[in-house]
C-alpha cells in the first residue's frame, strides 16, 4: 500500500492553501494525495430533533461532491496536482472524518488553521486541534497565507466604507 497525504478540503481559501501544501508533501514523499471534504445534512441528520421525515441526503451528498470538485479545480486547474489524486466527500464531523481517512502512522494529515476569533472558537471546535489530538499520524497545520489576511482587511474596509489613506500604500 502506498502512503497517503490526506488533506481536509472545505473550499475556503485557507483549505486551498493547505491543499497546495499537501500536494507538495505528497510529491516529496512519493505518496498519494487524498482530498477529503466532510459534510453534514441540514438539521444534523436522522435522529436529531430538527430532522424531518423526508431525507435530503442524496441532494446534500451531490452538493458536497460538487463542492469538492470545484475546490480541486480552483486549487489545481486542469493540470492537476502532479501526483495521484483521490477525492472523497464523507458525511460526518470534519475532524472525525479526516482522522478516519488516515490509514496509519506512515500517512500525513494536512489541515488549514484559519483565523479564529473568540466567538467562532466558542461556537465551532477547531478541526486542527481535534486532528492533532486524535490522528495516529503526524498532522501538518498550515497557517493562512499573509495575502489572505490583507484581502480580508481590504474587504472589511470596503464593508465599513473606511477611506483609504494613501500613506498606507507605500513603504
Amino acid at each position: 500500500m502506498r502512503r497517503r497525504v490526506v488533506a481536509g478540503v472545505s473550499g475556503s481559501t485557507g483549505s486551498l492553501t493547505a491543499l497546495h501544501r499537501a500536494a507538495t508533501e505528497a510529491r516529496s514523499r512519493g505518496a498519494e494525495l487524498w482530498a477529503v471534504l466532510a459534510w453534514q445534512a441540514p438539521g444534523g441528520g436522522l435522529g436529531s430533533r430538527a430532522s424531518c421525515a423526508c431525507s435530503p441526503f442524496p441532494e446534500c451528498r451531490t452538493a458536497a461532491v460538487e463542492r469538492l470538485r470545484e475546490a480541486l479545480d480552483a486549487a489545481f486547474g486542469p493540470g492537476g496536482p502532479g501526483v495521484t489524486l483521490a477525492g472523497q466527500a464523507v458525511r460526518g464531523l470534519p475532524g472525525a472524518v479526516l482522522v478516519d481517512a488516515v490509514r496509519g502512522p506512515e500517512d500525513l494529515l494536512v489541515v488549514g488553521t484559519g483565523r479564529r476569533g473568540r466567538l467562532l472558537g466558542a461556537l465551532r471546535p477547531s478541526v486542527g486541534r481535534y486532528c492533532t489530538a486524535h490522528a495516529p499520524c503526524p498532522v501538518l497545520s498550515v497557517p493562512p497565507s499573509p495575502l489572505e489576511a490583507e484581502l480580508q482587511a481590504v474587504h472589511r474596509r470596503n464593508v465599513w466604507r473606511v477611506p483609504l489613506d494613501a500613506r498606507e500604500l507605500g513603504p
